[in-house]
């Protein structure tokens, strides 16, 4: 299913999962608080939270001041959390009709996520997650690189062959470890205009955006359009205080 080495698209299509195909932000600011106070660690209050989507998870986890040797029982109970609560989660307008697009093209799909495979699945749902062609989820907050190398060799395909995509600085991190091509996203939990300011071979302002570029990947979809990080929609997503 991989496209050759001489074709017009990547032979493998990597995406993040939240953020990036899950509309979960809104849920993370519901849960957070109650996390913070379960593991001891700083609340976020709701004048924080646009200054933190223009951070870095490893800037983030300083300002809440964890421990490093907490991030483990954290995540594991936030990924308990979601998978409790993965009827609350609904996939972005246009991820669906994306997924079916690529599909279509012949794109081999993975999803590389610090998420539960099973949480994902069911956000999913079936008619998506039969389009995915192989999943590596369970990444460690700072762990994404490992498991794309691992996915990349499962399947065969060399690094400059496949085209990561995500919402976060460590997905760009995990994608430029390894030299792979990373196309970032406006809609997710880091502000796009971080994100712009790292220089990513791609960013997306829209779903259907990353369908055209796998036909299309010589196209710099930021650039060719005229559109500046300024530009880029934002949307602001309260924490509650309680």
């Amino acid at each position: 299913m991989a496209r050759s080495p001489g074709g017009a698209g990547p032979a493998l299509v990597v995406l993040d999962f939240d953020g990036t195909l899950a509309d979960s932000f809104d849920w993370f600011c519901s849960v957070l608080n109650g996390v913070a106070d379960r593991y001891r660690f700083r609340r976020v209050e709701p004048h924080e939270v646009e200054g933190l989507r223009l951070q870095g998870a490893r800037a983030i986890v300083a300002h809440l001041g964890i421990p490093r040797w907490k991030l483990p029982f954290i995540a594991r109970h936030m990924h308990a959390l979601a998978a409790r609560d993965a009827d609350r989660i609904a996939l972005f307008p246009g991820v669906p009709a994306m997924l079916a697009g690529l599909n279509e093209a012949g794109v081999p799909l993975a999803i590389l996520s610090s998420n539960r495979a099973d949480t994902v699945r069911r956000v999913l749902g079936l008619e998506n997650a039969a389009r995915i062609d192989a999943y590596a989820c369970g990444a460690s907050l700072f762990g994404k690189a490992r498991r794309l190398r691992a996915l990349l060799a499962r399947q065969g395909v060399p690094p400059e062959r496949a085209l990561c995509i995500g919402d976060e600085v460590r997905d760009l991190e995990a994608a430029r470890a390894l030299g792979c091509p990373f196309g970032a996203v406006a809609w997710g939990y880091t502000d796009a205009r971080a994100l712009a300011a790292l220089g990513p071979d791609y960013l997306f302002a829209a779903p259907d955006e990353i369908t055209r570029l796998a036909n299309r990947p010589e196209r710099r979809l930021a650039a060719s359009e005229g559109r500046s990080p300024e530009s880029l929609r934002t949307t602001s997503h309260p924490i509650p205080s309680s």
